[in-house]
């Protein structure tokens, strides 16, 4: 029999990704078959991987000359979901998140169902008319997964213990029921109140879950252990649950699953700001934070790098280039950008016109650094928007663009979604010079952008069809454009170089510290392994 554990949470951003992550590579470096699962997921942190008949060797693309990519092959699942079959050492497919919502503004969200992609609806009519068919696909999936490994790492979704949905939880409540799976709770405790709230989520689970629950980890703690063993004591006692670690307050790195770890739209938040490399060394690559921003962790790789800052900024904030401004804690002071990178959107259009209201197209025209635009941020950057089903407006409605490059995007019925290389030719953009070869990622998109004929000639293509360069404005629809190393050094030296700033290198990551293994460090070392029983505790 398979075994599932079920990584469920008090709230939402409690940790559970992160457990889910480390418990998966602390198995597999043990010898464990193991796959990680999440029935329903809410996130525009996507990832593209292949469907289950593509992993077993269905693949009919080999045969395909069609410039689209083969749709029984490549679907999307959440980033987490990604990860942790990263660290379990697994092919991750659609089956470890046969369910994701991609949330796009007023109450809809896109339906992507075992990795394909349906129409958008609003959480009513989701309930009432896929609720049916999302159960069916989850339990599907999990099936296939259940059939292949020896252990099964389910991640919970928001809270367990919302009464309200109990009903019609797929994460959380039908999954620990189809799968027959323990419980592994976790509460943070930053956020205050842990105690209660896991009191009060125990209290609320139905008979049948509470049952299941084997144990409770508090997170993201900052201080000394022993000020807690009497609240420990007592909830235990109250409840019969016990506690079986404290994990330390601390980042292993994970990409994040959704916005909720970004600033909100009003506030500027920085990533990467706390390497110790002094601000005269360091670059600041501005990211203006789109209400409907998603794949954000594309920004992940440049703030990880030594000396550069990734300021998520709101989108009527000033870009000042002239000179280093002054340390503000006014969310909408002039920001000392070296660099802007446009994210991707699930709205592109809806989040175009929020760019114009805000005056954001003035204050990039007058930026004169380097300018990336990845996927949503490349239509962005464009001169305008056609078919874009502006309410009210048909189906033929154009949106001005910001007018950076001359390319136009029209949005169409279907869906881009694969795995993708692309030549890399460093000679073509002053952004990439030096760089060469290949580079890796994945495409997710539903328009297709073209170069305006009457001015073609200004245009080069640094990498590949997919993207279109005019001096220091680069745009492209390659997702994980940055975590190739090559690209990401040459555009770090350029912005470097373009900024007069004498950045410090890193000379490679030491063995054993991918951000995978670090989270199965935090777990290992802070949790009680051995009270989940085999083979947890082997």
């Amino acid at each position: 029999m398979t075994r599932t554990l079920l990584v469920a949470g008090t709230a939402s951003h409690v940790g559970k990704s992160t457990v889910a992550a480390g418990l998966c590579r602390l198995l597999a470096d043990r010898g464990v078959s193991v796959a990680p699962f999440k029935g329903q997921n809410m996130s525009n942190n996507a990832r593209v991987v292949v469907r289950p008949e593509a992993a077993a060797g269905d693949d009919r693309s080999d045969t395909d000359e069609s410039d689209e990519p083969d749709v029984d092959k490549w679907g999307e699942i959440g980033v987490s979901q990604f990860v942790q079959a990263r660290a379990a050492r697994v092919t991750p497919t659609t089956d470890c998140n046969p369910v994701l919502l991609k949330p796009r503004g007023d109450g809809e969200s896109q339906l992507v169902l075992q990795g394909r992609a349906h129409e958008h609806v609003p959480a009513g009519r989701y309930y009432e008319e896929f609720w049916d068919e999302a159960r069916e696909a989850a339990e599907e999936s999990y099936r296939r997964l259940a059939a292949d490994h020896d252990v099964i790492v389910a991640e919970g979704a928001g809270s367990i213990g919302e009464i309200n949905l109990h009903d019609r939880d797929l994460a959380n409540v039908e999954t620990a029921q189809f799968a027959d799976a323990d419980i592994l709770l976790l509460v943070d405790i930053e956020r205050g109140g842990a105690f209660a709230s896991l009191y009060g989520t125990i209290e609320l689970l139905p008979d049948s879950l509470r049952e299941r629950v084997v144990g409770a980890v508090i997170t993201k703690f900052r201080g000394d252990r022993s000020l807690l063993e009497p609240g420990i004591e007592e909830i235990e006692s109250k409840t019969g649950v016990p506690i079986l670690g404290v994990l330390p307050y601390d980042d292993p790195g994970l990409p994040e699953e959704d916005s909720v770890g970004l600033p909100s739209k009003s506030e500027r938040g920085v990533l990467g700001d706390d390497d110790g490399v002094p601000d005269e060394r360091r670059l600041t690559v501005a990211v203006p934070r789109l209400p409907r921003i998603s794949n954000a962790t594309d920004l992940e790789a440049l703030a990880a790098a030594p000396g550069v800052s990734v300021a998520f900024v709101p989108v009527d904030a000033e870009l000042a280039t002239e000179e280093r401004a002054t340390a503000s804690t006014d969310p909408l002071a002039a920001v000392d950008a070296d660099a802007i990178v446009l994210p991707g959107t699930k709205n592109t259009v809806d989040d175009l016109l929020a760019l114009h209201e805000a005056g954001f197209a003035d204050a990039l025209a007058a930026f004169d650094g380097p300018i990336v635009g990845v996927c949503g941020g490349y239509q962005l950057l464009g001169e305008r928007i056609t078919n874009a089903d502006l309410e009210g407006t048909g189906d033929d409605a154009v949106v001005e663009g910001l007018g950076l490059l001359p390319v136009e995007t029209r949005f169409e019925g279907t869906k881009r979604v694969e795995q993708t290389t692309v030549p890399v030719d460093g000679s073509a953009s002053p952004l990439l010079s030096g760089a060469d070869g290949t580079a890796s990622g994945y495409e997710i998109h539903a328009g297709r952008t073209r170069v305006l004929e009457e001015k073609a000639q200004e245009i080069v293509r640094p990498l590949g069809d997919s993207s279109a360069a005019h001096g220091r404005v680069l745009g492209t629809y390659l997702h994980g454009l940055f975590d190739n190393e090559a690209v990401r050094t040459a555009f770090l030296e350029a912005v470097a170089s373009e900024a007069g700033v004498d950045r410090p290198r890193r000379n490679g990551e030491t063995a054993g510290s991918t951000p995978y293994d670090r989270a199965a460090e935090l777990v290992g070392e802070h949790v009680d392994l051995e009270a989940l029983g085999p083979p947890f505790d082997s």
